[in-house]
């Protein structure tokens, strides 16, 4: 290291030093002096490395001006950092995509029914698995099985931590080592490359594929059935759909098939609905209560798709199945906490009543927004963000809204948009300042347009994306 660099290494503030500013020493009282001091170090030792890289950029004439810029440099660098750390990364989030369960965004908002009873669950010990009048262990998803009885009319039912899961449990309890047959149509992958076939091998059960990719009869299940043969598995395609030259045999003739020939019948629904989606304007969905009557024995979906609660897999069906689910060893593993069980107990109260459900899920409430209130709203939102940025470019267009997480696809809902032509900048950077907004805004962008879905967005969402508009515009001023 020669005398001029040692020189430069010689101008960087210490740690210590650094730490006594009176912006650190605050941040180190309110979120730990470790954290303060580990940030402290990094940004110096980022100033090193840059001033070893470029030693003649920084020669004695420049640092003798900039001792003052380069400590403030390096007090900001590091309270970027200490509040990088602190803040929550799980945090909210403006979804202005206008898909409705937007997986990078947590899908379905809960209700506030859900969050009362979380909050609640929290702030002290809570009822979980005991008995009151006994004082003795119960079974933990006691409360979430008599709500799926009633909104369903199954015999029985529990919950474990996904779809997924469920799958893989009932197909572990009902057909390991053995054979489930299923339509190779219905032979579907899942979010992050998780496929059905590796899920059933995953379970000890083996696959037997029949039919072909878009058409399968009744016979080809009737032919593939053997001595081995445990279940028949039909599983609902909710995250493709298959058009043109296709069936698929109804679940109330496999449900016929798989009887007669003393086999379970599973259905797999996928999303899962507890009433009639088609009020919404899609094409009819099954829905739980229908495949419990048309007589599935285990039926498994998603608790936080078209239900709207949390992330959850709910198992129901037959007694006698549901039992064995339940004494299966994987189900410790696949255990939800009480938290997932406080929000499904409350979301499921509010079907009890549709009309409840329809004006307090917010997931039915989004689809529940008629085409005139969509208009409005994002009149006024494009008016709003010209009252802040006098010269923006802010426009209304019909588009669509999308169900997204694998829900109800193919089928798009008309919306107005709000549509941003930015100016200077391409709509990928405006876009990408959006996000970098506090909270974070997320928005589509097509045709080098930034476009905003009034359908996602919630209570105070609009004038966050007046602000993020405006920090966007002059960002580039």
């Amino acid at each position: 290291m020669d005398a001029q660099t040692q020189q430069i290494m010689r101008r960087v503030p210490s740690v210590d030093s650094i730490l006594r500013d009176p912006e650190l020493e605050t941040l180190a009282a309110e979120h730990g002096r470790k954290l303060a001091a580990d940030s402290v170090r990094e940004a110096v030792e980022e100033l090193r490395e840059e001033l070893l890289a470029h030693p003649t950029e920084h020669g004695q004439d420049a640092l003798a001006t900039e001792d003052a810029s380069i400590r403030a440099r390096v007090v900001a660098a590091a309270r970027h950092r200490i509040l990088a750390v602190a803040r929550p990364h799980y945090r909210r989030a403006v979804n202005a995509t206008g898909i409705v369960l937007h997986t990078g965004l947590g899908r379905a908002v809960l209700a506030a029914k859900a969050i009362e009873q979380v909050q609640a669950t929290l702030q002290s010990y809570s009822l979980l698995q005991v008995d009151r009048d006994t004082g003795k262990r119960s079974r933990r998803d006691e409360q979430i099985e008599s709500l799926l009885q009633r909104l369903t009319g199954a015999e029985a039912a529990t919950v474990v931590n996904n779809n997924a899961a469920a799958t893989a449990i009932v197909l572990n309890t009902v057909a390991k080592g053995k054979e489930v047959i299923v339509s190779r149509g219905q032979l579907v992958e899942i979010g992050g490359s998780f496929r059905l076939p590796e899920v059933m091998a995953f379970s000890g059960a083996k696959l037997v594929e029949v039919g072909t990719t878009n058409k399968t009869h009744p016979r080809d299940y009737e032919n593939a059935i053997t001595e081995n043969t445990a279940a028949i598995l039909r599983v609902h395609p909710s995250n493709y759909k298959i058009q043109g030259f296709s069936s698929e045999v109804p679940l109330s003739t496999l449900v016929e098939i798989a009887h007669r020939r003393n086999l379970v019948m599973i259905d797999d629904v996928g999303a899962g609905a507890l009433i009639d989606f088609s009020q919404f304007g899609f094409e009819p969905e099954p829905t739980l209560p229908d495949s419990v009557r048309e007589g599935a024995d285990i039926i498994t979906c998603s608790a936080d798709k078209l239900i709207g609660a949390s992330q959850g897999g709910i198992i129901l069906g037959r007694k006698a199945l549901i039992e064995k689910v339940r004494k299966n060893q994987f189900a410790r593993i696949v255990r939800v906490g009480k938290l997932t069980m406080a929000v499904l107990e409350a979301t499921l109260k509010l079907f009890l009543d549709e009309t409840v459900a329809l004006r307090e899920v917010p997931t039915l409430q989004m689809l529940h927004r008629t085409a005139d209130q969509i208009r409005q709203h994002a009149e006024r939102l494009a008016a709003a963000m010209k009252d802040k940025n006098a010269g923006i470019n802010a426009t209304t267009a019909n588009g669509f809204s999308q169900m997204g997480s694998g829900s109800l696809p193919a089928q798009n809902l008309a919306t107005t948009l709000v549509l941003i032509t930015p100016q200077g900048i391409s709509a990928d950077v405006f876009a990408r300042r959006l996000r970098l907004h506090e909270p974070p805004v997320f928005a589509r962008i097509q045709n080098d347009q930034v476009l905003l879905d009034p359908r996602t967005l919630r209570d105070g969402d609009d004038e966050i994306i007046v602000e993020a508009v405006a920090a966007a515009v002059a960002a580039g001023e």
